[in-house]
């Protein structure tokens, strides 16, 4: 018997590769030493570009927004979204995203869809000036349905010690900045496809007037990526701290970066809850708690700022077009860990 016998043909798999290795190279910085292909990536930090660098990183998977893609035969978004994914996190403490690896794993190697897996993640990369330096694409016969796979990232990033963002900074009279997410970005799908497909039985290519296009394109549009945006009001030192709005929405993220004994007073009413978040809502009857730690509701990433520094980073955003919302304020609280208050109305 022969290997492609059992199911793994490592004829196609090479063609896969070959194919990632010629889209990777796109994205190569001045850091990359090696080729894709051997047993282990290379990078070199510059020495004239860092002085006290400290790494960062971070992984991730895409979840069950896969499953969009698998309905749809879109793949090209989800690739973006676990690189954009894995810069936001790193984004928090401040990092610039230096390589990335991902893992791509399916019961049968299918090179279109492995194609555009990879030109959707090696586009974003190029996007965010971030290596796509390595990784793995496994074919792995019986353990994946047909059509279906798998796909993490992971991430490395740096930030000069004395950058490093730190919510121990935090001080009551901060404000905290909301910049927009364009969507679920890749949290809350196991519940958005339960309302969708389950409860209104809709079909991905549905058109559902509320939020003005077919459901499948809508649940797949990208996870934002926000250091391009943000680089510049980082260097500097504008903000003292942020949180990226995934799973566990603003109640479940926020207090990640905040210190004890504080609290953030959030005006529920400060900035427009996207359509989709509105329509799942309806559907599924969702009090505004559970709206609120499934759900980004509109909101991708917060800045923690200054007081003296928000005309700064507002003038800032407002140069580049970017949409931003004064949504709440760090406030002193009792002693004991982070929290979140709100105040307002949900604009549902």
């Amino acid at each position: 018997m022969r290997y492609a016998d059992a199911g793994v043909n490592i004829a196609v798999a090479d063609e896969a590769k070959r194919r990632i290795a010629a889209m990777a190279r796109k994205t190569f910085t001045r850091g990359v030493l090696a080729p894709i292909g051997g047993f282990g990536a290379l990078f070199q930090l510059d020495s004239k570009r860092w002085r006290e660098p400290i790494l960062v990183s971070s992984a991730d998977g895409v979840g069950t927004k896969l499953k969009i893609a698998f309905a749809t035969g879109i793949h090209s978004t989800v690739g973006a979204d676990i690189l954009n994914h894995c810069i936001n996190d790193i984004l928090t403490q401040g990092a610039q995203p230096l390589f990335f690896l991902d893992y791509l794993a399916m019961g049968k190697i299918d090179a279109r869809v492995v194609e555009q897996v990879i030109e959707g993640m090696s586009r974003a990369a190029r996007h965010a000036g971030c290596a796509l330096i390595g990784g793995e694409t496994a074919e792995m016969p019986d353990f994946y349905p047909a059509g279906e796979y798998d796909l993490a990232g992971f991430i490395v990033g740096a930030v000069e010690r004395k950058m490093q963002l730190d919510p121990r900074r935090v001080r009551p009279g901060d404000a905290l900045l909301a910049l927009p997410s364009s969507g679920l970005h890749t949290n809350g799908y196991s519940l958005a496809r339960k309302l969708v497909f389950g409860v209104a039985r809709l079909s991905p290519n549905t058109y559902v007037a509320e939020v003005s296009n077919k459901i499948g394109p809508e649940l797949l549009k990208p996870h934002r990526a926000y250091w391009p945006l943000l680089k510049s009001i980082l260097a500097r030192g504008w903000v003292t701290t942020m949180a990226h709005i995934t799973g566990g929405g603003i109640t479940g993220n926020l207090p990640r970066a905040l210190p004890a004994n504080v609290q953030a007073v959030i005006d529920l009413g400060s900035w427009p809850v996207l359509p989709i978040f509105r329509y799942l809502a309806r559907v599924g009857a969702i009090e505004r708690d559970e709206l609120l730690r499934t759900f980004n509701l509109g909101v991708g990433m917060i800045l923690v700022v200054p007081a003296k520094h928000v005309s700064r980073v507002e003038t800032e955003l407002k140069r580049r077009r970017e949409k931003f919302y004064l949504i709440g304020r760090i406030e002193r609280a009792v002693r004991g860990k982070p929290r979140v208050i709100y105040g307002g109305k949900l604009g549902l």
